[in-house]
C-alpha cells in the first residue's frame, strides 16, 4: 500500500514538473505582420530585435506578468486593457504606491508606425519605452535588475528566454525587447472605417456628413462648415506624427513636449494620439479631463483657449469651431466607425493565462 502511494506521488510530481518546465508547443519562426498597404512600410524594426513568433509569445506573457511590478500585483495590462483598446478607463492610472500617474494611459495600437512614444515623445523605441513604466517609482516601482531576478526564480521563463535569445540569461534589456515584439503586433485595421476605405461598407447619411465635417476646414467666405479634424488625425492610421497645443489651457500646467526639447514653442504641446477605437478609450486628453466624446467636441466647438503656442490650425481668437448640435451628432456617428471589434477580441492579444509558475528553491 505504501509502495502504491509512493508511485502515485511520483506520478503527481512528474506531471507538475512537466507543466512548469514547458512541454507545450511554443511557436517559432518569423512573425508575419499583416496590415493594409495604405498604412505604409515606413517603420523601423531594430536589427538586433527581429519580430519572431517565439519573441511575440514571450512578450505577450510578460505583458500580462505581475512579477514586473514591485508588489507583484500590477502588469502592463493593468493600465492597458484589451477590451478598452489597451487603455484603462481612468483619467490617471494608479501605480504600486497608490499614487496617480502624471498622465493618462495612451492606447497601445499600431505602434509599429509610431516613432516618438509617450505624450511628450521622450522615447524613440518600443524597446526603451517598455522599460520606463517598470522602473518608475510610482508606476511599477522596480529597481534595475529586479524584474529579471524575479523571472529567473521561475522554472518557466529561463527556458523561454533561451528559446528567444539563445541563452537563458534574463536582463531588463531582453524583457524590453520581448515586450516590444508583442506590442508591434497590436495592429488595428478592421473597423467599419477601414471597410469603407476598402469599398466594403456604405456610409449612412449621418456618417457622410460627419466625414465631411471631419475632413473640412471651415471657410465662412465659401459657406463651408468643418472641424478640421483630419489635419491632425487624418490618413488611414488616423493620426499624424505631430505635437500640438490644442487649447486646453491659456497657461499650461504640464509643459508637455517642452520638457523634452526645451524649446519655447513646444510649451503645452503633446503628441497627437490616434483616433482608432476612440469610442472605447475615454477619458480623453493627456490628463484625462474629458469623460466623453461629447465633452471633447464641446471643447473644440466653444472652449479653445488662446495661448502663445496654440496650434495655428485652431481658431483660438474665436474660441472654437462653433459646431451645432446636429454637427456634433454627425461627427460622433462618424467617430464610432473607428471601433475595431476584432482588435479588442483578438485572442492573440489576450491574457495567455500563464500556468502556475513554481519558484526554484
Amino acid at each position: 500500500m505504501r509502495a502504491g502511494v509512493f508511485s502515485l506521488l511520483l506520478v503527481v510530481i512528474a506531471v507538475a514538473s512537466a507543466w512548469t518546465v514547458m512541454d507545450y508547443p511554443v511557436p517559432t519562426g518569423p512573425y508575419p505582420l499583416h496590415y493594409p498597404a495604405a498604412f505604409g512600410g515606413r517603420y523601423t524594426i531594430p536589427i538586433d530585435n527581429p519580430t519572431t513568433r517565439q519573441g511575440v509569445y514571450l512578450g505577450r506573457m510578460l505583458f500580462y506578468e505581475p512579477r514586473l511590478s514591485a508588489t507583484q500585483t500590477i502588469s502592463c495590462a493593468s493600465c492597458h486593457q484589451q477590451e478598452k483598446a489597451f487603455t484603462d478607463g481612468q483619467a490617471l492610472s494608479v501605480g504600486v504606491t497608490g499614487k496617480l500617474t502624471k498622465r493618462n494611459a495612451m492606447s497601445l495600437v499600431n505602434l509599429l508606425w509610431v516613432r516618438q512614444l509617450f505624450w511628450d515623445g521622450r522615447s524613440s523605441s518600443l524597446e526603451q519605452q517598455a522599460l520606463i513604466p517598470m522602473a518608475h517609482a510610482d508606476e511599477m516601482g522596480l529597481m534595475p535588475g529586479e524584474a529579471a531576478r524575479a523571472l529567473e526564480k521561475t522554472t518557466l521563463y529561463p527556458a523561454l528566454f533561451n528559446r528567444v535569445f539563445g541563452s537563458d540569461t534574463i536582463t531588463d534589456a531582453r524583457i524590453g525587447k520581448a515586450l516590444a515584439q508583442f506590442e508591434r503586433t497590436l495592429i488595428s485595421a478592421n473597423s467599419r472605417y477601414d471597410q469603407y476605405l476598402q469599398g466594403h461598407y456604405a456610409l449612412t447619411e449621418t456618417e457622410q456628413r460627419g466625414l465631411h465635417l471631419f475632413n473640412s476646414a471651415p471657410s465662412p467666405e465659401r459657406n463651408v462648415r468643418g472641424g478640421n479634424c483630419a489635419h491632425c488625425h487624418g490618413g488611414p492610421k488616423l493620426y499624424q506624427e505631430l505635437f500640438h497645443n490644442n487649447g486646453l489651457d491659456q497657461k499650461a500646467t504640464d509643459s508637455g513636449r517642452h520638457s523634452v526639447t526645451g524649446l519655447a514653442l513646444d510649451q503645452g504641446r503633446f503628441r497627437v494620439p490616434t483616433l482608432r477605437n476612440i469610442a472605447l478609450t475615454a477619458p480623453y486628453m493627456h490628463d484625462g479631463r474629458f469623460a466623453t466624446i461629447e465633452a471633447v467636441l464641446d471643447h473644440y466647438s466653444d472652449h479653445i483657449q488662446a495661448s502663445p503656442t496654440l496650434s495655428h490650425e485652431l481658431p483660438g481668437q474665436t474660441n472654437g469651431f462653433h459646431l451645432t448640435a446636429g454637427e456634433k451628432a454627425d461627427l460622433i456617428s462618424f467617430l464610432r466607425l473607428f471601433t475595431d471589434s476584432t482588435f479588442i477580441h483578438n485572442p492573440q492579444f489576450s491574457n495567455p493565462h500563464l500556468p502556475n509558475l513554481t519558484t526554484k528553491k
